[in-house]
């Protein structure tokens, strides 16, 4: 990979919202240059890096509250570094934006670990909107676990347990868990699924939730004595917090 050229912005300010830096990794000097301004004008401090190399770099030092990165820069692919950041337990929330349109190529970045993917042509204001909305997610620390029953999460940590057992789970799973688990009882939709927990919108024509919730059932109850995640027939899914006495409660 080339060297970086890159320019800092604001370093040396007051960073709004608690020092959040934007990295924003894009080799299209022109599009960099209309994201950055936006994101400024929404008085976010914003850093651009041309290369894989030194995006990956800024992202392990800790500086970086929300990652937007190309799916191809120079050829090279994207989500190489959402998928090493990912092995590194590294969980910095990562926008993907691209010109693939296809659900196999939103699907491909979703399993490498992104958290949104936004597809060009787009409009500015919706990917500072959706990077705002990153930024909510990871500052929401009033709850640091989530319970129901003998369900845990522990949203620092990453961990989840079940009856006392830790459970492994893939960053797709964990967030699809989360989602169930802040919503105990409530039925959900695969559309409600795949707009929320996989940023598609609907109609969005793909058994990705099904397949998921499937793959989250067998890792949560392999014997397949508690209904924990049931199917409401036409619906959806919801989070059983009512089988043997479940109850919710935030910490």
């Amino acid at each position: 990979m080339s060297d970086l050229s890159s320019c800092v912005l604001n370093e040396d300010e007051s960073r709004p919202g608690g020092g959040n830096l934007i990295l924003l990794i894009e080799d299209d000097r022109e599009l960099a240059e209309e994201i950055r301004l936006d994101l400024e004008a929404s008085s976010h401090a914003v850093r651009v890096a041309k290369t894989l190399t030194e995006g990956l770099r800024i992202v392990r030092s800790g500086d970086a509250a929300v990652l937007v990165i190309d799916r191809v820069l120079e050829g090279e692919n994207g989500l190489s570094i959402v998928e090493a950041l990912r092995s590194e337990g590294n969980w910095t929330p990562v926008l993907v934006i691209s010109e693939r349109t296809s659900v196999d190529e939103r699907i491909a970045g979703l399993k490498a670990g992104c958290d949104d993917y936004l597809v060009r042509p787009f409009d500015i204001r919706e990917l500072t909107a959706r990077v705002e909305a990153l930024l909510r997610r990871r500052g929401d620390v009033g709850v640091i676990r989530l319970r129901v029953g003998d369900l845990e999460m522990d949203l620092i940590e990453r961990t989840v347990r079940f009856e006392g057992k830790l459970v492994e789970l893939v960053p797709r799973e964990f967030k699809l868990l989360e989602y169930f688990m802040r919503r105990p009882s409530q039925t959900v939709t695969r559309a409600m699924l795949l707009e929320d927990v996989w940023n598609f919108q609907p109609p969005a024509y793909t058994n990705v939730v099904d397949v998921q919730v499937g793959n989250l059932r067998r890792k949560l109850d392999p014997g397949g004595s508690r209904r924990v995640i049931v199917s409401v027939r036409s619906v959806g899914f919801k989070l059983n917090a009512d089988h043997s006495g479940l109850s919710t409660r935030p910490q």
